[in-house]
C-alpha cells in the first residue's frame, strides 16, 4: 500500500476584546464578538466554502478515490454554529459523502495535555459529544491532540480513551535517520499507532507555494509527483498534514493554490502508484514498523518543534499556571457562563499572543496576532483572568454560605 494522507486543520479561537484593569469585577463578558464574526466570515469566503466546494467535487469525481480528513477545533465549531451556519452545512455534506474522516481533539484546542489529565480527558469528551452533535452520532476513532503536540505520555493517554491512531510532527531530532514515511507505535502502548508529518512536502504546499524566492517556486502538480516518485518504495505512507487555512487565506487565491489542488489527484492517479487515505485507513492498513520514543512534548510549530512557541517565556508560564490553578476550584461550579469561559480561556492561541520569538519565526507569530506585542496580549489575558477569578470566589463564597 502507498498512500497519501491528507490532514487539515481547522480553527479558529475565540479573540478576546480589548479588556483594562478597571474592567475588572465591573465587565464579565471577554470576547471580541464583532471581530469574531467578522474573521470568521473573511475566512468562509476565502477559504472555507471555496475549499468545501473543491474537495466534494473531486471526491464526486474520482468517486470516493479521494480522501481527505479535518479535525475542526469544538471552539469553531461553536462560531460556525454562531456566525456561519453555511459553513457548517458544507462540512456536513463532505463528511456525508464517507470518505472524509473527521479526528478528535481537545474541545476548545487547549494545552491542558500538558497539565492535566483529568482537563484533557473532560475536553476531548466535549469534543466528541459536539463531533456526535453536528455530524449525525460521528464517532472519531483517530485524535490529533492541538498543534500536533505529542509525548509518549500523552500518547498513553489517548490510547486509554481508545483512540487507534494520533497524529504528530514528524520532528527531526526524534526520528533522526528514519524517515516519516511509516506508521510508528506508541512507546507506552502499541496499540496506539503514530503517524508523521512529512514536514518537508507538507510545507512545501502550506508555506513555501507561493514564496518567489524559493529555489523550487513555482510549485506544480508534475514537479510534486516527481518528489514523491522518488521516496524509496517500501515507504508507505506520505502524511501531509497542514492548516486549512492554506488554502485562500494564507495563500490566496491568486497564487493558483486552488487549481494546484484541483489538478493533484489526477496527477497522482495518472503518474503513482499512490492512492489517497483517511488516517483511519492508513492506521488499521500499514504495519508499524517501530515503536517512536517522544519523552519530551514536540509540536508541528516553529523551527524547533517544541512547545516555545506557547510556553517559552516567562509571561507565558505565569499566565498558564495562573490558569490552570483555578481547575478544582471551576470543577466545583455549577455554572454554564463560568465553564463556557473556563473552555475558551485554556485556547492555546491565548499564549501563543505573549511569543517573545523575534528572529526565524517572528513574522508568523506576529501574523497571528491581533496584539500590537506580547506584553499587550499577556496584559489583556492577566486582566481578564483577574476577573475570572474573582467570579469564582464569589461563586465559592455563595456555595458556602448556602451550605450553612
Amino acid at each position: 500500500m502507498r498512500t497519501i494522507c491528507f490532514y487539515f486543520q481547522v480553527h479558529q479561537p475565540l479573540r478576546i476584546k480589548p479588556y483594562r484593569f478597571f474592567d475588572i469585577g465591573a465587565d464579565h463578558y471577554y470576547w471580541d464578538d464583532y471581530s469574531n464574526k467578522s474573521i470568521i466570515r473573511k475566512v468562509a469566503q476565502k477559504c472555507y466554502l471555496p475549499m468545501n466546494a473543491l474537495l466534494l467535487e473531486l471526491i464526486n469525481h474520482y468517486k470516493g478515490g479521494f480522501k481527505v480528513a479535518f479535525s475542526i477545533s469544538g471552539v469553531c465549531l461553536d462560531q460556525f454554529e454562531a456566525f456561519a451556519p453555511d459553513v457548517l452545512e458544507s462540512f456536513k455534506r463532505l463528511v456525508a459523502t464517507g470518505h472524509v474522516e473527521l479526528l478528535s481533539e481537545t474541545d476548545s484546542h487547549a494545552l491542558c495535555s500538558l497539565k492535566s489529565k483529568t482537563e484533557f480527558k473532560r475536553m476531548v469528551n466535549n469534543h466528541r459529544e459536539k463531533i456526535k452533535k453536528h455530524f449525525n452520532g460521528y464517532e472519531p476513532k483517530v485524535f490529533r491532540n492541538t498543534e500536533l503536540i505529542y509525548s509518549d505520555k500523552i500518547g498513553g493517554m489517548v490510547a486509554e480513551m481508545g483512540f487507534e491512531g494520533m497524529l504528530t510532527e514528524g520532528a527531526k531530532h526524534i526520528l533522526g535517520w528514519k524517515s516519516p514515511n511509516f506508521v510508528y507505535e506508541n512507546s507506552i502502548d502499541p496499540n496506539l499507532k503514530i503517524l508523521l508529518k512529512n514536514f518537508q512536502l507538507s510545507d512545501d504546499i502550506a508555506f513555501r507555494f507561493s514564496n518567489k524566492t524559493w529555489s523550487d517556486y513555482p510549485l506544480t502538480t508534475e514537479k510534486f509527483v516527481n518528489w514523491i516518485n522518488a521516496l524509496p518504495r517500501e515507504q508507505e505512507v506520505i502524511n501531509l498534514f497542514m492548516d486549512y487555512e492554506t488554502f485562500g487565506e494564507h495563500q490566496w487565491a491568486e497564487t493558483g493554490i486552488f487549481e494546484f489542488m484541483r489538478a493533484l489527484p489526477n496527477a497522482v492517479f495518472k503518474h503513482t502508484n499512490y492512492g489517497f487515505s483517511t488516517p483511519t485507513e492508513v492506521v488499521r492498513n500499514a504495519r508499524p514498523i517501530a515503536k517512536i520514543n517522544v519523552p519530551i512534548p514536540i509540536s508541528w510549530a516553529d523551527e524547533e518543534r517544541d512547545l516555545t512557541a506557547w510556553l517559552g517565556n516567562d509571561l507565558q508560564n505565569e499566565a498558564f499556571a495562573k490558569l490552570y490553578e483555578m481547575e478544582n476550584r471551576v470543577a466545583n461550579i455549577d455554572d454554564d457562563e463560568i465553564q463556557r469561559d473556563w473552555n475558551y480561556l485554556q485556547t492555546s492561541d491565548h499564549f501563543y499572543y505573549m511569543c517573545t520569538k523575534f528572529f526565524s519565526d517572528g513574522a508568523v507569530h506576529s501574523y497571528f496576532s491581533h496584539y500590537d506585542t506580547p506584553y499587550d496580549a499577556f496584559i489583556n489575558y492577566m486582566n481578564v483572568l483577574s476577573d475570572f477569578i474573582l467570579r469564582v470566589k464569589i461563586r465559592e463564597e455563595k456555595l458556602t454560605q448556602a451550605a450553612e
